[in-house]
């Protein structure tokens, strides 16, 4: 499966950004999707996951009530929507795809990475 993530860019805190991944190669529904972020100097982190339908979903407690994952399995797509951005949530953002959706997912645990989109929010 191959991942590529876009929509990253320059925002001010408190506005708003969308990521999208769009996945080829694979077959997508067999996949929950995940989305993970890594600042400067410290370790990928996750941040969203969605499990293969949709259904399911869960968040770090650091983006819960500002972030939403979504997925359309018609278009092989996974969207971050990121509301009340803050300067902290600067960093790569990568989607990765897991045929598990784990409650609390860790990088090394991820089949497959897509290149990362940077988020850069100014305080």
């Amino acid at each position: 499966v191959q991942l590529q993530a876009s929509g990253g860019g320059l925002v001010q805190a408190g506005g708003s950004l969308r990521l999208s991944c769009a996945a080829s190669g694979g077959t997508f529904s067999h996949y929950s999707m995940h989305w993970f972020r890594q600042a400067p100097g410290k370790e990928r982190e996750f941040v969203a996951g969605i499990n293969w339908s949709g259904g399911n979903t869960n968040y770090a407690d650091s983006v819960k009530g500002r972030f939403t994952i979504s997925r359309d399995n018609a278009k092989n797509t996974v969207d971050l929507q990121m509301n009340s951005l803050k300067f902290e949530d600067t960093a790569v953002y990568y989607c990765a795809a897991d045929i598990l959706l784990r409650s609390q997912p860790i990088a090394r645990q991820m089949d497959y990475w897509g290149k990362g989109t940077q988020v850069t929010v100014s305080s």
